[in-house]
């Protein structure tokens, strides 16, 4: 594409936020979105003002095709995913485990929910205690420290005499899945390109499935075992992966270029992008860009600390709202409370048979984890919301069908394909998106605590969806339950519809500036016109100490290349 393609206009004249692309593609600037104002997100009290902010650059989606991926980038994003793999394995073990803990131990049905459901209460500490560790000592240390507290849960529980040592155990594992469930997805987020983030956010999803097969896998290899040592045996496998994960933060792993940006470390920061983008491609326009969001975010904000986020601007309101939204969406739903208890449905259903129920569950396992190989690809080419409508869509009709099953008669395999139905349109939409969403619309300045907050909201409703669910069930009756849950889903769907936006295709450093058009927030756009014009400033002042301009300079490179969009425009 040539240089001639489009006209910017940088006067003085050009209201903040009105900034206009001028050519024939104009509509459709690199292919990220429409150039006019969602239709979904009507401003009639602010002033409609178009949406230019598009992406990284024009080559990562212009006609030259999506920016390739770098085989660093995929063993970086294949790293951090194996660490969500720990709350999928202690969903699929607890799954075929938990009757046979309940059997051993001798537990009441509430004894066995409150040990259930105390993991997503021990998780919501880890997660809003993940951003301290993740601000202050990097998105690294926070690995570590999630690896090192799920060793120390897992080994306790596998080793525990009685149910006091059990629930202490289950303390430092759900310390472990908090930190893992706020941390994994901003990594990826934050090494991807904008083109293919929802391709390799959604990594982390397909990693908790994957655990969750394992974890079904396990109860078929000790099927023959007693079941006071089996259930021992599969708790103790489930230090492995953290201890793998480990080594790969040690060894393999770098620091999150945008974390060392903002800690004034951009040769570093450089030295990490040169590794996630293709060669001889212009990683200090990426670094520029990065820094440029952070200062204006931090221009925006007027005091420090959480104020932010208790006190937004309606950019950030909105921010809060669709990220922190969608992650609790996705758990009212009743999706890890299903998984918890998988097996008592299956045996409520007329599967009695402790092989068969095995077999079942190990089949639903691997149905669920290959939709979502199928579904992290169409994020990125059918967008964000067409997903999450289908999804949601299928769910419904899922949970109408469990309902009526239950209601007219037990008939065993069509709750099967119900659930089946159910657990694949989850990993369509609600599964992986639901994570991706939080990890791509939060601004720098509120990334780690926003998503701690996200991940903890999360986490509050998976406990009180697995801590009541035997009792809700039983109280209201099968039937009745997933009829409710069905509701809860078209409930979802609406606000999916009004409030969420489309993310495909933008780049984290848009994001604050995309929100502020959509609601009209005039600080965020008033701090990005002070960057530019002292910029401007700046640029000239050095060509007047110069006999000649400098070839290092970045505005330079902006002029020179048409093929630059977003903030850097």
């Amino acid at each position: 594409m040539s240089g001639e393609d489009f006209n910017y206009d940088d006067s003085d004249d050009v209201p903040v936020g009105d900034v206009e692309l001028r050519g024939p593609e104009s509509e459709n600037v690199g292919g990220g979105g429409s150039s006019a104002p969602d239709p979904h997100l009507p401003n009639p009290d602010n002033p409609k003002l178009e949406q230019t902010h598009e992406g990284e650059f024009r080559e990562d989606h212009g006609e030259s095709g999506p920016l390739p991926v770098t085989k660093a980038t995929y063993l970086f994003a294949f790293c951090a995913a194996l660490n969500s793999c720990n709350l999928g394995y202690d969903i699929g073990v607890n799954t075929d485990a938990g009757p046979k803990l309940q059997s051993s131990m001798g537990l009441t049905d509430v004894e066995l929910e409150i040990f259930m459901g105390s993991l997503n209460l021990f998780a919501m500490v880890g997660s809003l205690l993940s951003h301290f560790f993740s601000d202050r000592y990097g998105r690294r240390v926070s690995f570590v420290v999630a690896a090192v507290s799920f060793i120390i849960g897992v080994i306790i529980q596998a080793t525990a005499a009685s149910y006091g040592l059990l629930m202490f155990g289950r303390v430092f594992v759900g310390l472990g899945v908090g930190f893992g469930l706020a941390i994994d997805p901003i990594y990826i987020a934050e090494i991807s390109p904008a083109a293919h983030r929802g391709m390799l956010v959604t990594w982390s999803e397909i990693a908790i499935n994957i655990g969750i097969v394992l974890g079904f896998i396990s109860g078929a290899v000790f099927y023959n075992t007693p079941e006071e040592e089996a259930w021992r045996y599969m708790f103790g496998l489930g230090a492995v992966m953290p201890a793998i994960m480990i080594v790969l933060v040690k060894t393999v792993m770098p620091e999150s270029p945008r974390w060392l940006v903002s800690k004034n470390r951009t040769a570093e920061a450089r030295e990490v992008l040169e590794k996630t983008y293709p060669p001889r491609y212009n990683v200090d326009a990426v670094v520029y860009e990065i820094n440029e969001s952070v200062q204006r975010e931090y221009a925006a904000e007027h005091a420090t600390g959480w104020d932010m986020i208790l006190f937004p601007t309606p950019a950030f309101r909105r921010m809060l709202l669709v990220g922190i939204g969608t992650a609790v969406a996705q758990q009212v739903t009743g999706i890890d409370a299903i998984q918890y208890f998988l097996v008592f449905i299956i045996e409520e259903s007329g599967i009695k048979s402790r092989g068969a129920q095995t077999a079942v569950l190990i089949f639903l396992g691997v149905l669920k984890l290959s939709c979502i190989f199928l579904a992290g690809r169409l994020f990125d080419k059918r967008g964000r919301r067409p997903l999450f409508f289908l999804s949601l869509t299928g769910m419904t009709v899922a949970l109408l069908f469990l309902s009526i099953n239950f209601f007219a008669g037990h008939n065993s395999a069509f709750a099967v394909c119900s659930l089946a139905i159910y657990l694949s349109f989850f990993s369509f939409g609600m599964g992986p998106g639901a994570w991706l969403i939080p990890s791509e619309v939060f601004s720098l300045t509120i990334r780690t605590k926003a998503m701690s907050i996200a991940t903890f909201l999360n986490r509050v409703a998976a406990t009180l969806m697995a801590s009541t669910f035997l009792s809700t069930a039983h109280a209201i009756s099968w039937a009745g339950f997933f009829l409710l849950l069905a509701i809860v889903c078209m409930m979802v769907a609406a606000f999916v519809y009004f409030f969420v936006p489309e993310t495909k295709g933008r780049s984290l450093e848009d994001m604050s500036m995309y929100f502020a058009e959509l609601t009209g927030d005039r600080s965020i756009m008033d701090a990005e016109a002070k960057l530019r014009a002292e910029e401007n400033v700046s640029v000239q002042m050095s060509s007047q100490q110069q006999n000649q301009p400098r070839e290092s300079n970045f505005t330079d490179v902006v002029n020179e290349d048409a093929n630059v969009v977003g903030t850097m425009t």
